[in-house]
């Protein structure tokens, strides 16, 4: 089939009328191709898109997101965009058909679109099961799918009392996907193969049979080279097993179908008026040209229904490539699809699986360089030609760490022979390879090493040509390593190089005074045992320090001991919170919130905070941490409201400092139907011993007593979810501007051992996070992210979990709360007060007035002027500086 142009190629030319673009569709594809209209320009065209979901087009890659966290929004890049007047997005509106002579596309709803160029993006549909039972089976393919998977899971739990026995039949990436959430979930994964291996179409018998044993060392259960004949049920059509075609049953609770998927391309077999029939593939899809044209003028496919070469893939890349290809070609452009990119990298369970190229090693002559270690469940493999020179794929099953440097490399020279880049036979890491200009290093976004090199260095269009400096900025400006991130660890490198290259210092110094990073510093501190600021300025700084250095050498040496913060010369180092043990909030008071383990607080202690609240004329509000925040405290009121609360038994909820915040929890057992353990119990435990500890920033934790996830466990720096046969863990989630879900650790663990993992977690992040790094942020840059801090905590490879444990006993052993501390010292007591010369006067123009709703707030400057004040910031005893009034997270207002 050859290509054409457009019926009406715009090239950017404007006209008094709009030329009109209809796509059908609103997965992926559709919001690749309508950001690439918008980011080339709208003028002179309109774009509607017409999606059957209800939702803004999301993340069909991440769905295993939202089957184990129903609350995780998946939606595709900014939803702004929909409110450019040239882009229309219309959810609910399905295309049923075509008139390609009339040029118009009709709808469900009966509603006729004009279009002058048409783009299908349909996808395709899941496969389903051609045997009895079907109907009872639930499918992995839209959010309403792994929602209704998830609300399932929870119901059978609840309903039955155990684990539920989760069947996925298929062992694809699908397949597994779906396997790995319904672990999560908490019900036993049970995978029914086809093929005698794992993921067949991608690996190898090898790989496949090394993935196979390393799930099943995890708890799935795998069922190979058997096809199911019957899905069973009872009288009420409750399923209860899997009639195989051998004759055994499985037993299932629930049963998900994984199988595959097939084109949606019923529009073009219905389609009326066309001057000549679509050309459809042989498996399915209408078969394009190389500019994603179909045989119909003005009529484009992309994404999964487009079928290329005689096949039809539902990969990321390819169906970004193609959206940009047809916006390329409607504004006056000569690009062409080159052909699919079948690369994978995926994590299932906590095991890494890549695959690449000529994975199979189908070309003639091809080498196969090969390590397997069935007893590690690692297999590499390399594909070269016959002079095992230029790489022709590659297969990872355990180690995929060379995945991210050769997989640019795909059809180049190796810079070394194939043997050195399988790092898991004990060779080091892999050598090093510089990429040409032309490599693909982000290959979803089509993003060339070139195209890096040229924003690093202020040549590509990003920002008006100005040099980039940071990933995150990189990120923006060329969307590498915004899709599945596999490229990131490649990308960060390039940074860093290039920067070096243009005599950029790539520094890891803390600061201009302390050339080590905070890494190295803490390790020296600790080492050698320092416990002043002037020792370590002495040994490892120069001049006098600033807000930087500083405040993260306070910090450092409370982790290290748990002296009081501000003794020894250590107040003057502390962030303006932390040297008033409270939050500054935007008109000069401070807010109160004492500790209330795990969310549990008596009706006596309630009824303290009450009084408290109402003497002192406070703002309250309960907080996301499940506390009592009280606002509105002067500086001098802070020890006289403290000495009520420590005498009714409060303690500091330490809300101002970097160190842990809270445990929040659900009910649990105690009370909840469908809690499995007593996550009030064990937040109650945890936050008790983990209070006070300090790190490089905020820690938050949460419990939850079954899967039904009501603390938001996964949400926080460490989650705990209950299980029937115990807890799993799971670290590095955070909230705020840059979500994160946590990672699963480690799972069914007893109480003993997962407060011993969360021991060495803790400490090992406090021991080598930079500065102001969240544990998700970490993680995302250790190098194996994950897997590497499962070796540490779990398998202790780094032999220092003695260690680790050790220096935690030491913090709960010397734990002593600060607010009990300082009021026992009168000189600790001169700090809190407004004027340092006139100890007993009260600050007097800090006002209040009544809101709507009978509490206090601060009065604006108009209040003020009305009452005849001038408004003034009141400037206390403690100068501000680092921390910014108002801003803490604890005021989750």
């Amino acid at each position: 089939m050859t290509g054409h142009p457009s019926s009406h190629p715009n090239q950017g030319a404007t006209s008094a009328a709009p030329r009109r673009i209809v796509v059908a569709g609103g997965g992926p594809a559709a919001h690749r191709f309508a950001d690439a209209m918008h980011a080339r320009g709208l003028d002179g065209w309109h774009v509607t898109v017409l999606t059957e979901e209800a939702h803004l087009p999301y993340d069909r890659v991440a769905l295993s997101k939202a089957l184990t966290d129903s609350d995780v929004d998946l939606t595709l890049g900014s939803a702004s965009m929909w409110d450019h007047t040239a882009l229309n997005l219309k959810t609910g509106e399905r295309v049923t058909s075509i008139d390609a002579a009339g040029k118009t596309v009709q709808t469900a709803a009966g509603t006729i679109y004009p279009y002058d160029e048409l783009v299908v993006a349909t996808g395709s549909d899941a496969a389903r099961l051609p045997i009895p039972g079907a109907e009872l089976t639930h499918v992995y393919r839209t959010l309403e799918d792994v929602w209704s998977i998830n609300k399932a899971i929870a119901d059978l739990t609840a309903k039955l009392g155990r684990k539920v026995n989760a069947v996925t039949i298929g062992g694809g990436l699908l397949g597994l996907e779906s396997a790995a959430g319904t672990e999560q979930l908490g019900a036993t994964p049970i995978v029914i193969n086809g093929s005698p291996w794992l993921m067949n179409t991608q690996l190898d018998e090898g790989a496949g049979q090394a993935l196979g044993r390393l799930i099943e060392a995890k708890g799935f259960t795998v069922h190979g080279g058997v096809f199911p004949s019957e899905v069973l049920s009872d009288d009420d059509g409750q399923v209860t097993g899997v009639l195989m075609a051998d004759g055994r049953i499985i037993d299932a609770d629930i049963v998900i179908v994984a199988i595959g998927v097939r084109p949606r391309d019923e529009l073009f077999r219905a389609a009326e008026g066309a001057p000549q029939q679509f050309q459809l593939g042989q498996r399915g899809g209408v078969v394009i040209s190389d500019d994603c044209s179909t045989e119909v003028p003005g009529i484009w496919a992309i994404g999964e229904v487009a079928n290329f070469g005689g096949m039809c893939l539902g990969l990321v890349a390819p169906a970004n490539t193609m959206a940009e290809i047809v916006a390329d070609r409607l504004h006056g452009g000569d690009a062409t699809f080159p052909g699919f990119d079948t690369a994978t990298k995926l994590k299932l369970s906590g095991v890494d699986v890549a695959s690449f190229g000529d994975a199979f090693a189908r070309t003639e002559h091809a080498l196969e360089i090969v390590y397997a270690d069935p007893a590690r469940g690692v297999y590499q493999k390399i594909v070269t030609t016959d002079d095992a020179k230029t790489l022709l794929g590659g297969i990872f099953v355990g180690d995929a760490s060379p995945y991210t440097s050769l997989r640019p490399m795909l059809g180049r020279e190796l810079a070394a022979e194939p043997g050195a880049y399988l790092t898991a036979a004990g060779g080091g890491d892999a050598p090093e390879t510089e990429l040409p200009d032309d490599a693909i290093l982000c290959s979803c976004n089509n993003v060339s090493a070139g195209t890096i090199r040229d924003t690093v260095n202020g040549c590509g269009s990003c920002d008006g040509n100005a040099p980039v400096q940071e990933l995150g900025e990189l990120k923006g400006c060329t969307r590498a390593g915004t899709s599945c991130g596999s490229c990131v660890p490649m990308l960060k490198k390039l940074l860093e190089t290039e920067l070096t290259k243009s005599g950029v210092e790539v520094s890891k110094a803390l600061c201009e005074h302390i050339e080590l990073s905070r890494q190295e510093l803490f390790d020296a501190i600790r080492v050698l045992e320092l416990t002043s600021f002037e020792e370590i300025m002495a040994k490892y700084g120069t001049g006098a320090g600033c807000d930087i250095c500083k405040p993260t050498i306070a910090n450092i040496l409370a982790s290290q001991n748990s002296a009081y913060v501000l003794d020894a010369g250590r107040g003057t180092l502390q962030d303006t919170n932390d040297r008033a043990l409270a939050n500054m909030q935007k008109d000069g008071t401070y807010s109160v919130v004492p500790r209330i383990a795990g969310g549990e607080i008596t009706p006596k202690k309630l009824g303290v905070i009450a009084a408290v609240a109402e003497q002192y004329g406070l703002y309250t509000k309960i907080t996301g941490g499940q506390r009592i925040d009280m606002f509105g405290a002067r500086l001098e009121q802070l020890p006289e409201i403290w000495k009520i609360l420590v005498d009714a038994g409060f303690e500091s909820g330490q809300a101002y400092g970097k160190s842990l915040r809270t445990v929040k929890s659900c009910v649990g057992s105690t009370w909840c139907r469908f809690g499995v353990q007593d996550s009030v119990a064990m937040a109650i435990q945890l936050e008790l011993r983990y209070r006070g500890l300090r790190s490089p920033h905020k820690l938050k934790m949460g419990v939850s007593g079954c899967a039904r996830e009501c603390a938001e466990a996964r949400g926080k720096d460490v989650g705990v979810i209950a299980t029937a046969d115990g807890w799993n863990l799971y670290v590095g989630g955070n909230g705020g501007a840059t979500p994160a879900h946590a990672q699963l650790l480690a799972k069914d663990l007893d109480d003993e051992t997962l407060i011993k993992y969360i021991d060495r977690y803790f400490m090992y992040y406090i021991r080598t996070a930079d500065r102001l790094q969240r544990t998700a942020r970490w993680q995302e840059e250790l190098d194996g992210g994950i897997k590497h801090v499962e070796d540490v905590v779990v398998h202790d490879t780094l032999g220092i979990a003695e260690d680790l444990e050790a220096a935690m006993a030491k913090h709960v052993d010397t734990y002593v709360d600060e607010w009990a501390d300082t009021l026992k010292d009168p000189e600790r007591l001169r700090r809190f007060r407004s004027f340092v010369n006139a100890p007993d006067q009260k600050d007097d123009s800090i006002t209040f007035v009544s809101d709507e709703r009978g509490q206090m707030r601060p009065a604006t400057a108009e209040e003020k002027a009305l009452a005849g004040q001038q408004p003034v910031l009141i400037g206390a005893s403690i100068p501000v500086r680092a921390t910014t009034p108002g801003l803490s997270d604890e005021n989750e207002v």
